[in-house]
């Protein structure tokens, strides 16, 4: 079973019904013993950081998605879910997990594109993927794919290591970062038609191994 976590800020049900189209199982919960036992962990998420951590920490599951990231078990951060899983955010200046080390960065502005036209923030809509590192969730995913952006932040691992895809908006941004059994993307797969289903489904296979 995976386990899609329940904080009151994720697209909660999209990536239940992407997942039932792939044919995998899957459970909305908050509960804690659903989320230890689950084979895997989906961490989506809409919203402020601040306010999301405040409801992990109301709701005790920060200590809970610790230690199901030190257990070694698949884990996918999705959107808000990408970011707030490193050390902080500019957004609200919180505090976040700090399971990659690194800080989330606001767009600047104003921003430009390469023929000086200006970008609106949030960045929302359609764009490509750079993959600048191999990994297993990764396998498949074409140049010419593009995936679903809603968002006004971007994650920044502290080391490049970390960084397993890039996007274009004004500015080079990490779209798709990992370390360990962890892999997060500031896209929303469950939106972005059939690469974000392969992705998924990626995931879905995926053992938790990556050598970094």
């Amino acid at each position: 079973m995976i386990a899609i976590i329940d904080y009151k800020a994720g697209n909660l049900r999209s990536v239940e019904r992407a997942l039932k189209r792939l044919g995998f199982g899957s459970r909305i919960t908050q509960d804690r013993e659903e989320i230890l036992t689950s084979e895997r962990i989906i961490f989506p998420g809409v919203g402020a950081a601040g306010k999301a951590i405040a409801d992990l920490k109301r709701l005790g599951l920060d200590e809970v998605l610790k230690q199901v990231f030190e257990n070694g078990k698949p884990f996918l951060g999705i959107c808000l879910g990408a970011q707030i899983i490193l050390n902080r955010s500019e957004e609200d200046h919180s505090p976040c997990l700090g399971f990659i080390d690194g800080e989330v960065k606001a767009f600047p502005t104003p921003l430009f594109s390469d023929g000086d036209e200006r970008l609106k923030i949030p960045h929302m809509g359609w764009n490509g993927l750079g993959l600048v590192r191999e990994h297993p969730v990764l396998r498949g995913i074409m140049p010419e794919d593009e995936f679903y952006f809603v968002h006004s932040y971007y994650p920044v691992p502290a080391l490049s290591k970390h960084i397993l895809g890039l996007t274009e908006y004004g500015i080079r941004f990490p779209s798709v970062i990992g370390h360990k059994n962890l892999i997060a993307m500031q896209f929303h797969p469950e939106k972005s038609g059939n690469p974000g289903l392969r992705i998924l489904k990626n995931f879905c296979d995926w053992d938790g191994k990556y050598a970094e």
